[in-house]
């Protein structure tokens, strides 16, 4: 420990002052509690007046020290102090600036090193490394009487050190410094018999010297050690550069200098489509996801999460308010859809290729693994404000890989399933459109004229839409293609009174490709639960209920149910009596559930009951609720499959 104020040593000398210190700096800025610094001093034996001996020890710090106020908390007549040792209700913060203290300095420039050494700045790394390691002048702590606390802040801080090492030898290694990391090797290598990264670093060098033979022998040497000491065998890599080493591997050769990769500054990606038209009815969720994308974090940026049925308007949303918050992220604003073109997800590691691309990296230096391409990603979003917009997210094993490493970048997700994951710090749902609101959209695209010639029925195609932007959205196309046509003339089609739009034509209006993309994504059981409730004109569906069409048992149904609502396909709301939930079709998402294809069997049923039009089983399940209701009996299975 050594403290310097303006180039004059005032480093403590009496023991338990130094240890206060200690425990105060490795947790600047932090309120270290009484009962901490206590058992800190003294562990489980404090002395009877252990209060007033900690306030007397605080005291010669500040007046050692010459700590005043700290800067925000300074008065009219106070003067701030660079350093400052403030007291709280329930203990003591040292309030010091990160460049005033040398831990805080090494982890900073380490860090910085090893982003440049994984982006092959080798030169950079080897300097950068040597710069933080300089910074050493012995063992952590080592003349500071140890509690809890230091003794494992100690421990931490030596396997800083011996990281930060390693990655400097490793990239002297890469500019063909072995000759001149012969002895240092060396020394470190007996000085850790077991470290088998410096043993295997040592013999690489030896192998680059032409000293094959000394090589092999220290890898006899550790191998001996290790099963002496630990009982443990060599590692696998440790074992295959022994091999290559006999074999005289050309990959050990030195490797050829890479150009490291930058970020072209010039010309910073802005991948964010078109934000299309104005939003109507969606001024509260906007407001909650700029909300949430401006909520910084210490240690990771917020990752914000939008839900809804399937055409609720979610990506025309994300868009919106993508281009509303992208004035901080000046680095980039990279934007990709997590599913193809026929509903499959899309692999991150593809996304991550495609990023790299944007962020200029050469395609030479773009790695052949998703966790290589995710580290190189998350090395050069490091520093930098990046908004990461994900549009059609299916699993968070796509999400998270594509989050980058700054608490200055943000990442805006749209989700086909409901979504959970500790990075998710928010997550905002979109429903259907009030009658009001859709009746607005309507007016915004058609014009007040013609929704007033025929209001009634544009609040019936409001309602037939389930007030779902999509849904409304291709309605009011359908109307502006034919201006001749009056508004009812589309609601008679899809109630199915004429043989015109909606009558089987016009798959757009019930959503049918969105629930229909929805429902691929689900599994074998789910689907076929989702093919046969579609049948029924059913408002709502209970557990119960539900588990007699399905004829399997009420467990099994309601964790079907429940993967339904997981996937947008389904609502689910408190129940009444008995049922403590009740399920629910929104009528566009059941009529596009009637029109996919039978192209296999519903596993959950009988082959007799698959051939029977849907009209019967629903005149089987109301005969079976009249049973249940009035009666209080069950209906036999016979009659019910039959």
């Amino acid at each position: 420990m050594e403290v310097l104020r303006h180039g004059v040593v005032l480093t403590p000398s009496a023991p338990k002052l130094r240890t206060v210190l200690s425990l105060l700096a490795v947790q600047s800025s932090i309120v270290v509690r009484t009962d901490k610094i206590i058992e800190e001093l003294w562990e489980d034996n404090p002395p009877a007046s252990v209060t007033t001996t900690l306030q007397t020890y605080i005291y010669q710090l500040r007046k050692l020290l010459r700590l005043g106020t700290p800067p925000h908390m300074a008065g009219a007549g106070d003067t701030p102090a660079d350093a400052a040792l403030r007291t709280s209700p329930y203990g003591y913060a040292l309030i010091l600036d990160s460049d005033m203290l040398d831990t805080m300095r090494f982890e900073r420039l380490s860090d910085q090193g090893r982003r440049e050494l994984e982006a092959g700045d080798m030169n950079a790394a080897a300097e950068t490394l040597s710069h933080a390691l300089r910074l050493w002048r012995g063992p952590a702590l080592v003349d500071v009487g140890h509690g809890p606390v230091l003794r494992a802040e100690g421990l931490r801080l030596e396997e800083m050190y011996k990281n930060a090492l390693e990655r400097r030898i490793e990239a002297d290694l890469h500019l063909g410094r072995h000759h001149e990391l012969l002895g240092e090797l060396t020394r470190l290598a007996a000085e850790q018999p077991t470290h088998e990264g410096f043993q295997a670093k040592l013999m690489l060098a030896l192998h680059r010297a032409g000293r094959r033979s000394e090589a092999l022998k220290v890898y006899q040497r550790t191998r001996s050690a290790l099963a002496r000491e630990l009982g443990l065998d060599p590692s696998n890599d440790l074992e295959q550069l022994h091999r290559a080493v006999l074999a005289a591997d050309e990959s050990l050769a030195l490797p050829r200098q890479r150009t490291p990769v930058r970020i072209s500054r010039t010309r910073p990606p802005r991948q964010l489509p078109p934000e299309g038209t104005a939003l109507v009815g969606r001024q509260p969720q906007v407001a909650a996801l700029l909300s949430a994308l401006s909520a910084r974090q210490h240690h990771a940026p917020p990752v914000v999460v939008i839900t809804g049925p399937p055409g609720s308007g979610k990506s025309a949303l994300c868009k919106q308010v993508g281009h509303r918050a992208n004035g901080p992220y000046t680095d980039a604003q990279l934007y990709a859809r997590l599913v193809d073109a026929q509903g499959r997800p899309a692999d991150p590691r593809d996304v991550l290729a495609e990023f790299l691309r944007a962020l200029d990296v050469p395609e030479d230096r773009i790695p052949a693994t998703r966790s290589e391409r995710c580290r190189l990603f998350r090395t050069w979003t490091a520093d930098r404000r990046v908004l990461v917009t994900l549009d059609d997210v299916v699993r968070t094993d796509q999400l998270l890989p594509l989050v980058p490493a700054s608490p200055d970048c943000a990442v805006l997700v749209t989700a086909r399933r409901q979504l959970y994951a500790p990075e998710i710090t928010a997550t905002v749902e979109v429903g259907p459109l009030t009658a009001e609101e859709g009746l607005r959209l309507l007016t915004n695209v058609l014009g007040k004229h013609r929704i007033s010639q025929d209001e009634a029925a544009a609040r019936e195609l409001v309602r037939l839409c389930d007030g779902l932007p999509a849904a409304l959205q291709a309605a009011a196309a359908r109307l502006q293609l034919r201006p001749h046509w009056p508004i009812s003339k589309l609601v008679k089609g899809l109630r199915g009174e004429t043989a015109g739009p909606g009558n089987g034509g016009n798959q757009d209006l019930v959503l049918y490709s969105r629930v229909e993309r929805s429902y691929r994504l689900t599994s074998p059981a789910v689907q076929s639960a989702f093919r046969v409730l579609t049948r029924f004109e059913v408002d709502a569906f209970t557990p119960r209920r539900a588990a007699r069409l399905l004829r399997i048992s009420e467990v099994q149904t309601e964790a079907l149910l429940d993967e339904l609502v997981e996937f947008q396909l389904m609502t689910a709301e408190p129940g009444e009596g008995d049922d403590l939930l009740q399920y629910r079709f929104l009528p566009s998402v059941r009529a596009a559930g009637r029109r996919l294809p039978a192209d296999e069997p519903d596993e959950l049923l009988s082959p007799v009951y698959q051939t029977v039009p849907a009209t019967v089983p629903a005149t089987c399940a109301a005969i079976g609720d009249a049973c249940v209701s009035e009666l209080g009996a069950q209906p036999e299975r016979a009659p019910v499959s039959s």
